[in-house]
């Protein structure tokens, strides 16, 4: 197997990794979307794209004493956004793990990531 070589990782460069992985799913939605429809009920089509389970999800929805209803729409953007979320922060802390000569992510290396990058401020103290 071949050695890792931690490289350092500018902001910039996240980003552009960020926007790349949009563009290629929005790709993937273009290509589904020129092909003819099967007749699949959409909720099956919704689960093949979404890697989380989405009753799992609408379960934990429905917890909220606010939320009554929850469209098969409305969970799959839920599981679709908590997906590249949980993606997002793990390339983040991947970095520091690097930096660290690991493989293995490690809470440090999450805490670091919500310390030193702002779109994650909301998670400081989240850890403790």
């Amino acid at each position: 197997m071949a050695a890792t070589v931690a490289t350092p990782v500018t902001p910039t460069e996240l980003d552009s990794d960020r926007c790349g992985s949009e563009e290629e799913s929005r790709g993937t939605e273009a290509e589904d979307s020129s092909q003819p429809q099967t007749g699949l009920p959409a909720a099956v089509s919704h689960s093949r794209l979404s890697k989380l389970p989405l009753a799992r999800i609408k379960a934990l929805m429905k917890t909220d004493p606010d939320v009554s209803l929850a469209s098969q729409e409305s969970v799959f953007i839920i599981a679709k956004a908590t997906e590249l979320f949980v993606e997002m922060i793990a390339k983040d802390a991947l970095v520091y793990a690097q930096q660290g000569k690991r493989k293995t992510l490690q809470r440090k290396d999450l805490d670091n990531a919500i310390e030193a990058i702002d779109e994650f401020a909301f998670l400081e103290g989240t850890l403790d």
